[in-house]
């Protein structure tokens, strides 16, 4: 009897301890890992096999192939970008210990902006070398300023008040993730401006960005 008495007591303790501590966020990670896989692999949907009566001959279709540069910018930009804010987001809740509401709702606004990547992508691909070229880039980079300004939510609530990081994230971690995060609503705005001028220069910043978040370090690991 008193062993009964006992467990029961532990398991009310557990019970009560796996309350206070909150949910952790493996889940909400294994969730938004899905969205970044799926979003990354509708990219390549967009990149159509040539019609049948350009396999007329080899050299025609190497010139069909040629024709789709467009589709396989967008894929290339898209897919590095996608990666480089999935390891953002990994890196992020490497520090998480728990989730409470409002930091699973700045995580499904962050995955509203991946998920939608594959639409923009496509309109940049069929937009460039057109008339239209600056509505394909503008749309294209604000999405890009949506999920950057998403992910400075997210890292603002995850740190607020400190009581959902990790005892043992330092300071420094702390530090140089805003700082990471810090260039992305800024840099991509300025291709969206930019891009009302020159759809051309709007496209080179958005490259220069992405190969500065491929640099070391710069995601703030």
């Amino acid at each position: 009897m008193e062993e009964r008495q006992t467990r029961a007591g532990q398991a009310s303790y557990s019970s009560a301890g796996a309350e206070s501590e909150g949910r952790g966020p493996e889940r909400l990670e294994a969730f938004s890992d899905g969205v970044f896989a799926i979003a990354i692999t509708l990219l390549v949907l967009e990149i159509r096999v040539p019609a049948a009566d350009r396999f007329v001959s080899p050299r025609v279709l190497l010139d069909a192939l040629g024709e789709l540069w467009p589709s396989y910018l967008g894929y290339l930009v898209s897919f590095v970008t996608i990666g480089i804010m999935w390891a953002n987001h990994h890196n992020l809740f490497r520090h998480v210990r728990r989730v409470d509401h409002s930091l699973l709702l700045a995580n499904l606004f962050l995955l509203l902006g991946v998920g939608f990547v594959p639409f923009p992508t496509a309109l940049l691909a069929a937009s460039i070398g057109e008339p239209s070229a600056q509505v394909g880039v503008l749309v294209y980079s604000g999405t890009f300023v949506a999920i950057a300004l998403a992910f400075n939510v997210l890292w603002y609530r995850a740190r607020k008040g400190g009581h959902l990081l990790r005892q043992d994230t330092s300071r420094a971690s702390i530090e140089a993730i805003t700082r990471s995060y810090r260039y992305g609503v800024p840099g991509y705005l300025l291709s969206f401006l930019l891009a009302l001028v020159n759809p051309t220069l709007g496209m080179v910043v958005i490259i220069a960005l992405v190969i500065v978040y491929l640099l070391p370090r710069s995601s703030g690991a």
